[in-house]
């Protein structure tokens, strides 16, 4: 929920050099905190090994609104009249360019209170290795304009986006009734090419069949965000979700965070549909036979238990010739995704090349014909 109260306490993800008081940011690749003014680093402080591993929250109390105020946080937010991201405020974005579709920010700021990511992935990529992951991706498209992939190797620099998601964790049993198939083969007369012949066919015998089935489920990851197309984000996976960190805002510093927008009870809601078609395949290998049909599953779902977790994404978003084009690289694995684009002269000319290698191939049936 958004509200408008700028005297609410806020979270700040700025941490000063402690030489030369500028802004650190998180280093990927030292893994550590940086600072461009003056170079001098700072390590964040891990847990020991006595820390207790990242905790999962109750579903229910968490539908309740009964968190405690430790498991909530405040933050100012930008959000983009075009795409409705809700983007962590600083002052080098308020009426600059949306990050996520590079429309420009005009709105005014306001206060995000939300659940408090328990977890995040830190990036592994810089920003140079993300921008050439992009690029290299974009060269390999053999339509993609010409002017879009110099404008993306020279444009601005790619903007270090902590994208919200949520993790579900659920225990189920599942009670069935279908029917199992049986394939055998029996001799039959049929008719091809108007002629009777004998021929092996294949028939189902179908017995009733019953059940149950259980899987506990963990991590099952839903991404918290309508900023990006979901075909985008899912085309990045997998996440290494082992290598979950804790959630430390030191992490967050020289990139943003966006809010998420997809609530608790709509993100379980997909998961349900994730656990469902797993469970579907679970009765399907319990039916067992050469082919199977469900008619029932009952589901009985306890001890759900969900984490707001923050995973790493580098965008790069471009106005090119009126229309804009986003890309997404994983910033763990490097893996990109976005929006393809075409280039009209280049089709052309294929389509034209064809013609003449089609053109050319006709002429010399010809004269091998002696028609000339």
């Amino acid at each position: 929920m958004t509200v408008q109260d700028p005297a609410a306490p806020l979270q700040d993800h700025r941490f000063p050099c402690d030489q030369c008081g500028a802004d650190y940011r998180y280093d990927p690749a030292a893994g550590q905190l940086v600072c461009d003014h003056c170079g001098h680093a700072d390590v964040i402080a891990q847990p020991g090994p006595w820390a207790s591993p990242i905790a999962e929250m109750d579903f229910k109390r968490a539908l309740r609104a009964d968190l405690s105020e430790q498991e909530i946080e405040e933050t100012r937010v930008v959000s983009c009249s075009n795409c409705a991201a809700q983007v962590e405020f600083d002052e080098t974005l308020h009426a600059a360019e949306c990050p996520f579709c590079a429309t420009p920010v005009v709105t005014d700021t306001g206060i995000h209170r939300h659940i408090k990511p328990k977890a995040l992935l830190p990036f592994a990529l810089n920003e140079a290795a993300a921008h050439k992951a992009m690029t290299d991706w974009l060269g390999g498209l053999w339509f993609a304009p010409n002017g879009l992939q110099a404008y993306a190797r020279k444009g601005r620099k790619m903007q270090g986006i902590y994208v919200p998601y949520w993790t579900f964790d659920a225990d189920t049993k599942s009670a069935y009734t279908g029917e199992r198939g049986t394939v055998y083969y029996e001799s039959r007369m049929v008719v091809r090419n108007g002629e009777t012949q004998e021929a092996r066919v294949a028939v189902v015998r179908w017995r009733p069949a019953s059940g149950k089935v259980a899987r506990f489920f963990d991590d099952v990851l839903v991404l918290a965000s309508r900023s990006l197309p979901k075909e985008f984000t899912d085309a990045l996976e997998p996440w290494d979700l082992s290598a979950l960190e804790p959630y430390t805002p030191e992490y967050l510093a020289g990139f943003r965070a966006e809010g998420y927008a997809v609530e608790l009870d709509e993100g379980f809601a997909e998961a349900r549909g994730i656990m469902d078609a797993a469970i579907a395949r679970d009765v399907r290998f319990d039916i067992g036979g050469d082919r199977q049909r469900i008619h029932e599953v009952r589901t009985d779902v306890s001890d759900v238990t969900f984490k707001h977790v923050l995973l790493p994404i580098w965008l790069a978003a471009y106005k090119y010739r009126g229309e804009t084009y986003r890309f997404v690289v994983n910033g763990r694995t490097g893996r990109v995704e976005g929006e393809r684009p075409w280039s009209a002269w280049k089709i052309t000319l294929l389509v034209v090349a064809m013609l003449l290698v089609a053109g050319g191939l006709f002429y010399l049936d010809v004269l091998e014909m002696g028609i000339f």
